[in-house]
């Protein structure tokens, strides 16, 4: 429990702050709807239903205030700079933004669930009131002020079509109804584009999709403006609601039960979302800006197993090592951005990304380059960015553990070529002091373009009597027989046959429990940060091992675990 205390306490407690407010408004204007006295003759129309549906609306106001400052990158990315000063556990926070966005939006989809049921259920019963079903109390509410329409109670103010048509006339003829419908539509597409086999393997649809976010949050800030829900008023002399409600016959007629007076309610929800559209705004408008920024090819290399290399200059542009980009090409589309990580270090003069082929957008950029002259400029594009990641914080550890899976070694390269660039200039602000490097592939291809760089780190670390630095190991994950022969006949080689490093392939997948032991057991005082880039079901067994090898002792060895997230 200490241990999983230390990797995961403060984003448990956020989580817990957030549900405590979430069940808090739930319950204070359940109980404020269902108790309220403003409500009593609201709640003899409409029941239970009232408080069912006006408490998931305050839980979804909340909501739709956070769900979009996840995805403000920039302001992420100034909030992680303003956090250099407090601990790495605060900064890790922000590499979960995506996790919590998905669940603000889990949140919302279930209380819209719940308002538009019950809101389904109340229209029904306001247009049973009308047409005179229940009782006399609830056929004189809503006929109330057929003839001055202000102090009406029952928004159903249609009578002379087939009742059974009603319900429909007024869900479609209304602002509340209209927006409503429209609204959840739109959350439905945008929900259910954003499931997993969607988004990885139609991501056009999910990009496209997502965009109607727009048309959510404008339904959403009118859709309050119908004032469906109405209260009643303080009236002088005042309605005594315990004594008139049984002489519903008498109202305007005797002194203590004048005719009762309705308003609808203050529409709140513009006030709730105006701030983050006004920042989601502002972040859309800086990424115009950066849109238009002209990017130079350095150069452009097409490297095996379809990865495509792009080294790109841009006037002003700064990085750290470990952080990513968003790339969008107009040939291809105007409004998708897809991220990735650079390769390049924050000494170098201009910065990389290596592009795997992945989906139809990156293969149309790599069909593009193959067919340009040599040494010709390649297709606009439009940069925005750089981001922090977490593997902005590896060299605030003593010890890193760096996990790569395929393409997902990109993080890693920037990082390793930076601690190149600081050993040539003897950097004395270097806290590092080891690195252990995994990388996991399926074919011998995607090793290539990576071993030179290993190799100059490699020879740099001999001639500088620090071999012990950089521990790396190599994976090859899909292999069949006959490399297996070629590796055990020439095994007794100095160099591996796959790589050509002094390090073997190994074939297989890494043993974590004796990787960690081994770090553990090397390093037993020190505190080790281990950085992933690979898929979710790799960081579930890698944070379970930082969890289990970690001592609750601070003066012994303790593993934090940091993914990438885009």
């Amino acid at each position: 429990m200490g241990n999983w205390i230390i990797n995961n306490g403060l984003s448990s407690f956020i989580l817990v702050v957030w549900m405590g407010i979430n069940i808090f408004l739930f319950v204070f204007f359940y109980l404020r709807y269902y108790w309220g006295d403003s409500f009593f003759y609201t709640r003899h129309l409409l029941g239970h239903a009232l408080p069912w549906a006006r408490a998931p609306a305050a839980v979804l106001n909340f909501n739709c205030m956070l769900i979009l400052l996840p995805v403000c990158r920039n302001l992420l990315s100034l909030l992680r700079g303003s956090f250099v000063c407090c601990g790495r556990t605060m900064r890790k926070q922000l590499d979960k933004n995506l996790t919590f966005h998905k669940l603000v939006a889990y949140m919302i989809a279930l209380m819209t669930a719940v308002h538009m049921i019950a809101h389904l259920l109340n229209v029904e019963w306001l247009n049973n009131s009308r047409q005179g079903v229940y009782d006399e109390l609830s056929t004189a509410l809503s006929n109330l002020a057929d003839t001055h329409n202000t102090t009406y109670l029952n928004p159903v103010r249609i009578t002379d079509l087939n009742p059974q048509q009603i319900p429909t006339y007024f869900v479609f003829t209304t602002i509340a109804g209209l927006t409503g419908v429209v609204i959840t539509l739109a959350l439905i597409l945008i929900i259910t584009s954003s499931m997993e086999v969607i988004r990885r393997s139609y991501f056009e649809v999910f990009w496209y999709t997502h965009h109607l976010f727009i048309i959510f949050f404008v339904g959403l800030v009118f859709h309050g403006a119908g004032r469906i829900v109405r209260s009643q008023q303080t009236t002088d002399p005042a309605h005594n609601t315990a004594f008139c409600k049984d002489h519903s016959d008498e109202w305007g007629l005797i002194p203590e039960c004048p005719i009762p007076q309705f308003a609808g309610g203050f529409p709140q929800t513009w006030m709730y979302v105006i701030a983050p559209m006004v920042l989601y705004i502002c972040e859309r408008l800086l990424r115009f800006v950066r849109y238009m920024q002209t990017v130079h090819y350095r150069k452009i290399v097409m490297r095996p197993s379809k990865v495509l290399e792009l080294q790109l200059v841009k006037n002003g542009f700064k990085m750290e090592v470990g952080q990513y980009v968003f790339l969008n090409c107009p040939a291809i589309s105007q409004l998708e951005w897809h991220p990735f990580t650079m390769t390049s270090a924050p000494e170098e003069d201009f910065f990389s990304v290596h592009i795997r082929s992945a989906g139809d957008w990156t293969d149309k950029l790599i069909s593009i380059v193959q067919k340009l002259p040599e040494g010709s400029q390649g297709p606009k594009l439009g940069v925005d960015g750089p981001f922090g990641t977490a593997s902005e914080d590896v060299f605030d550890y003593e010890v890193s553990m760096l996990v790569g899976a395929g393409i997902g070694v990109t993080p890693f390269a920037s990082i390793l070529k930076s601690i190149w660039y600081k050993f040539k200039v003897s950097n004395p602000k270097l806290r590092t002091r080891k690195i252990y490097f995994y990388w996991l592939c399926r074919e011998t291809h995607a090793f290539e373009w990576f071993a030179d760089l290993l190799q100059v780190l490699e020879n740099e670390m001999e001639e500088r009597g620090m071999g012990n630095f950089l521990t790396y190991k190599l994976y090859l994950t899909g292999w069949d027989q006959s490399h297996a022969t070629h590796a055990k006949v020439h095994f007794d080689e100095d160099t591996d046959v796959v790589t050509g490093l002094k390090q073997k392939t190994h074939y297989g997948r890494p043993i974590w429990d004796k990787e960690f032991e081994q770090v553990r057991k090397e390093n037993p005082t020190s505190v080790v940060g281990t950085f992933l880039c690979g898929p979710a079901v790799l960081a579930e067994v890698l944070e379970k091992k930082c969890a289990k090898y970690s001592d609750m002792d601070p003066r012994k060895t303790r593993f934090y675990f940091n993914k990438e997230n885009f």
